[in-house]
This record gives structure tokens, sequence and C-alpha cells, in this order.
């Protein structure tokens, strides 16, 4: 069995973004040499989110005003913020998003349903954060 580990490092210009990274977990794949196996996807920190969806504006502006409803910013919101920490929505809403995925990689690249893509979701950026992408398989 092979194993690949590849990482991904992003810094947002804003607090809250999303942004397609399936042309780099592609990469990460052919790089490999897996041709059947597993690619996990995985935030590697808990205010951002790896997910899988379709690369569509409209659906990341309904993802983002969802989002707002459920875990609105704000200070003096959360108890976490009490300690001085400002993003407790964040926490939240990488919850609401997930932590990672798993995706089948068949004859050496991703096997997606239609219009799938994975995303990396930023929810208290500025930062440097980074991304795992693990692949393993013959």
């Amino acid at each position: 069995m092979k194993s690949y580990t590849r990482e991904l490092w992003f810094e947002t210009k804003n607090r809250q973004e999303f942004i397609n990274i399936t042309p780099q977990v592609e990469d990460a794949v052919r790089n490999s040499g897996v041709k059947e196996g597993l690619c996990l996807v995985n935030a590697m920190h808990i205010t951002a989110s790896v997910f899988i969806n379709d690369d569509e504006g409209g659906l990341h502006r309904d993802f983002s005003r969802w989002l707002e409803k459920l875990a609105p910013y704000g200070k003096d919101q959360y108890q976490h913020n009490l300690g001085g920490e400002d993003n407790g929505d964040a926490h939240l809403k990488r919850t609401v998003m997930g932590r990672e995925v798993v995706v089948a990689i068949t004859g050496g690249k991703l096997h997606f349903g239609p219009w799938e893509q994975v995303f990396y979701g930023e929810f208290d950026g500025k930062r440097r954060k980074r991304v795992l992408v693990k692949v393993i398989g013959e």
C-alpha cells in the first residue's frame, strides 16, 4: 500500500471565504501514484472546514447568509469570547460545515458525483492556515 501526504496553506483576505481546492487535491492524487484508494482532505484548524458541494456562487452566498443566521459574528455573543477571543461563531460554523472529506480514488482520479468539488471554508480568516491531504491505496 502507498501513502502520500501534502499540506496546502491558505491565508484569506476576508474573515469568511470558500475556496475551491479541487485542483490542488487532484494534483496530490496524481503525485501519489495511487490508482485505487482513498483521499482524506482535512482542515487542520478549528475555525476552518473542508466540505464537498457544487461550485456555484449563489450557493456559496447562501451558505454565508445561512451560517451567519445560525452563528452570527459578534464578540459579546459567545461564552468562548469572554476570555478575549472574538471567534466563537467560527468554531460553530466549522462544526456545521465539517472538518474533513474522504473521496474514493478510481483509476487514479477522484471519484466524484455530478457537480461535486472540494472546498476549503474559512470562518476566521486573515491568518495562515493549513489543510492536510492524505492519499492511501494501491
